[in-house]
């Protein structure tokens, strides 16, 4: 019942408005095959209104410190004061990107001690997200951390209580949670789209050299133009070494691999579409298959995560896979299934096929059926019609139902607007620390698995590991 009354909500929300009169035909349509496809463009959010200029500082400046910049820099009211990094060259870059007089400096506790500033992006390596990020906030400032929120499960808990006590904006920088994609997505799901959800697969595969982490590195690397004794942060205490400074998600020291990096995304895209608290039971395996250049983490992983029934969504069985050396040249995909149709996300678009089970069964074909004596069948098709007299013919769902993001849309965009509107109104962000572990707490306990070669055994509402029983 609950299943049916999902579905009329689903039908209903369609009828009501202009989506219905460009979509009906992949809804109701009674022919066999549909071959035009009837596509939404999704709206993107309106301006959110520069009130008062925000201040901000970057904690680091490699791909994803420049990425996010550029993505901060676009909305109106922001304003860069400085940024901090171990290599030199990347504060050079800073300044040739947005002018002389931005200050920079390596030392990252300079930015923290000026007043001038509301909000750092930390877009650091992954030993360093937790302290730089609980140290901003001791600072009065506000955060934007990139995922994994933290290295260790155990760091989460400071950073929520250092977040509560201070009432900062705090944002994580895994930009799905603001997607408007996702948030279609959700909206489809809670209306019953798809029926009740039993099954989730993911996956993101590549094939090259950057997608697998082999980053350039500059000519000019060495130990004077990098401050590789900050870079360590005290978990290694090695001589130079350039390729772990530019490549450092490949060493377990200052990364968390593919989980760390990819899994938290696809645990925020799922996290957010059903309102998850997270699985129950994690097992992870892969391996090191192509990519042997010293590194120290898998190249291909598969994950396996049980969730238990909520009052947000039914039990169901998630499958994850990151794979770096996919012949097929890559990919990235996210399927959701129900028992009335399946959600598939592809890039920046959503869409709903829908397939229903007859409420008569059938018999014949592939069935034991026809190997009963004749007189056992006739007393057996006596039965059945007798069973489903009842049954009406249905009009079912044939076709797709698509909706795609604005050509040139960039979710990063809509995330620091999500993170500058919750500075300015002393908000709570989409992506703040409880969500943020909710998805990285899982990710690293995949790491233990695939560590362990064993289940680890999760608490999603404490968001921490049980002890196996």
């Amino acid at each position: 019942m609950a299943n049916d009354h999902s579905r009329r909500k689903f039908i209903k929300k369609l009828g009501g408005s202009t989506l219905f009169a460009i979509a009906a035909p992949t809804i109701i349509a009674e022919a066999a095959n549909v071959k035009d496809k009837g596509v939404q463009i999704l709206k993107r959010r309106s301006k959110v209104p520069a009130n008062d200029r925000i201040n901000i500082a970057s904690i680091g400046l490699g791909i994803m410190g420049f990425g996010n910049l550029k993505a901060a820099l676009s909305r109106e009211g922001i304003e860069l004061v400085s940024g901090a990094d171990c290599y030199d060259g990347h504060l050079q870059r800073l300044k040739e990107l947005y002018g002389t007089d931005i200050k920079t400096t390596r030392n990252y506790e300079e930015i923290l001690e000026d007043p001038t500033i509301d909000g750092v992006i930390i877009s650091t390596p992954d030993h360093w997200h937790a302290r730089q990020a609980i140290a901003a906030m001791k600072k009065g400032k506000a955060v934007y951390c990139e995922k994994p929120m933290v290295k260790k499960i155990e760091e989460g808990d400071e950073i929520i209580s250092t977040q509560k006590a201070s009432k900062l904006a705090f944002q994580v920088g895994s930009q799905w949670a603001s997607s408007i994609v996702i948030q279609k997505a959700k909206e489809l799901y809670e209306t019953g789209a798809i029926g009740q959800l039993n099954f989730v697969e993911v996956y993101t595969d590549r094939f090259d050299a950057k997608g697998a982490w082999q980053y350039s590195i500059p000519p000019d690397a060495s130990a004077q133009t990098c401050d590789w004794k900050s870079f360590q942060g005290g978990v290694t205490n090695l001589p130079f070494d350039s390729t772990r400074f530019f490549r450092w998600r490949n060493y377990q020291d200052y990364g968390t691999g593919m989980a760390g990096d990819l899994f938290v995304h696809l645990f925020t895209r799922l996290h957010t579409i059903t309102s998850s608290f997270g699985p129950e039971r994690i097992y992870a395996t892969g391996g090191l298959n192509y990519w042997k250049d010293g590194r120290d983490v898998a190249d291909l992983m598969l994950g396996l995560f049980d969730y238990p029934k909520t009052d947000k969504h039914p039990a169901f069985n998630l499958s994850l896979r990151v794979n770096f050396v996919d012949g097929s040249g890559g990919g990235d995909s996210m399927r959701l299934v129900g028992n009335e149709g399946e959600m598939v996300l592809n890039g920046n678009s959503v869409t709903i096929r829908n397939k229903k089970l007859p409420l008569a069964p059938g018999y014949g074909g592939w069935d034991t059926f026809g190997t009963f004596p004749e007189n056992t069948q006739n007393e057996f098709v006596k039965a059945y019609n007798e069973k489903y007299k009842e049954v009406k013919p249905q009009v079912l769902p044939v076709g797709e139902l698509v909706f795609q993001a604005p050509t040139g849309y960039d979710m990063r965009v809509d995330h620091f607007d999500n993170w500058f509107n919750a500075i300015r109104t002393n908000g709570v962000a989409n992506e703040g620390p409880e969500f943020a572990m909710r998805t990285t707490g899982p990710a690293l306990a995949a790491n233990l698995s695939y560590q362990e070669k064993n289940i680890i055994h999760w608490d999603p509402v404490k968001i921490r590991r049980k002890q196996s029983s």
